[in-house]
């Protein structure tokens, strides 16, 4: 069982960077993988820090993913099958009672059961 904890440390430069802590369900490194509108983002990196159980995540925005409207991007923790955290970027005009990013994280939350439910039929036939 995943006991991952993500803290967002900074977004500047098209960078965001976060401290995952915590042990993964191997005990060893955990394999993260951030999502953006159902595709993986490429170059996400994950060092070792200093302190035990301590990892930091650089996750580099795509170009495409910088435009009009709510980008919502989730970081899951593969061993484990399991989402732990998320951001959003909000581009463009705002309004203040705007649904937009809880309407991009469920659908984010739907994808990731699509895929967790497709898997499931695969090893039960």
């Amino acid at each position: 069982m995943s006991q991952l904890t993500l803290t967002k440390i900074r977004f500047r430069d098209g960078l965001w960077e976060g401290r995952i802590a915590g042990t993964g369900a191997s005990g060893s490194m955990p394999v993260i993988e951030v999502r953006h509108l159902d595709r993986p983002v490429p170059d996400v990196a994950l060092e070792e820090s200093e302190t035990a159980d301590e990892w930091s995540l650089t996750i580099p925005i795509p170009t495409e993913a910088i435009a009009d409207g709510v980008q919502s991007f989730v970081i899951y923790d593969l061993t484990a099958d399991t989402k732990i955290g998320d951001f959003t970027l909000i581009c463009g005009e705002l309004t203040g009672d705007d649904l937009r990013v809880e309407v991009e994280l469920l659908r984010a939350e739907l994808d990731m059961l699509k895929r967790a439910f497709r898997r499931h039929c695969v090893e039960t036939q």
